[in-house]
Formats: structure tokens, C-alpha cells, sequence
């Protein structure tokens, strides 16, 4: 059980940054893997990052691989995305999503794995 809350979306220029975060309650679990994902309108959802609580490694999907980064805070129990050198590809609604109780594998992108989403948080990129 738990509760996760995505913040900072919002409209950029193409080549603009924002730093998603997603903030966890209530969550029991001291080994997870936390995700993002996203989807377009008419696009199925899709996996952008993830990492685990235990920092054992990251993944990311191909079209973001070296303009995101994923991280996490431990002391507010929160984890983030940062995304660099936007796209208008990259428009869309952003969700983090827990998995209790695994390290992250090659498994990640599946989001009907994952317990708990958050509400999603809307990025837009304009050309």
C-alpha cells in the first residue's frame, strides 16, 4: 500500500529542462523499483527510467538514454526525473510507478508489473 504524487510538468520550447518529481507515502517496502513512464495521445505507455531504492543500477528507454537522468532523495522518500534537451516527441503524460519488494531488472518497461501509480503529471514540448 501507498500513495505516490507526481509534480513538475509543464510546457517547455524544444531544447528546454524540467525535473519531475514523484513523492511516495505510505509506502511499507525498503527495496523497490521506482519508474517513470509515459504516454502520447493514440500511444500506448511507455517506459522512460527506472532505478531501485537500493541504487543497484538504472535503465532507460532508448529515445531518452543520454538527455535524462533518474535519482532519488532518500531523506523525503522521493524520486526524480530529470530531463534535458526536450523534444516535441517527448509530449505527453508522465507517471511514476512503484514495484514493492524487487531491484529492478530487464523486466522494467512492463508496466502491469508495478503496484501503485501516481496521478501523472503533463509535460509539453513545443517546436
Amino acid at each position: 500500500q501507498g500513495q505516490l504524487a507526481e509534480s513538475g510538468g509543464g510546457s517547455v520550447q524544444t531544447g528546454g529542462s524540467l525535473r519531475l518529481s514523484c513523492a511516495a507515502s505510505g509506502v511499507t517496502y525498503t527495496w523497490n523499483c521506482m519508474a517513470w513512464f509515459r504516454q502520447a495521445p493514440g500511444k500506448e505507455r511507455e517506459g522512460v527510467a527506472a532505478m531501485d531504492t537500493r541504487n543497484t543500477g538504472t535503465y532507460f528507454g532508448d529515445d531518452v538514454k543520454d538527455r535524462f537522468t533518474i535519482s532519488q532523495d532518500n531523506g523525503k522518500n522521493t524520486v526524480y526525473l530529470q530531463m534535458n534537451g526536450l523534444r516535441p516527441e517527448d509530449t505527453g503524460m508522465y507517471y511514476c510507478a512503484f514495484r514493492f519488494g524487487w531491484r529492478c531488472g530487464p523486466w522494467w518497461a512492463q508496466s502491469r508489473l508495478y503496484d501503485i501509480w501516481g496521478q501523472g503529471t503533463q509535460v509539453t514540448v513545443s517546436s
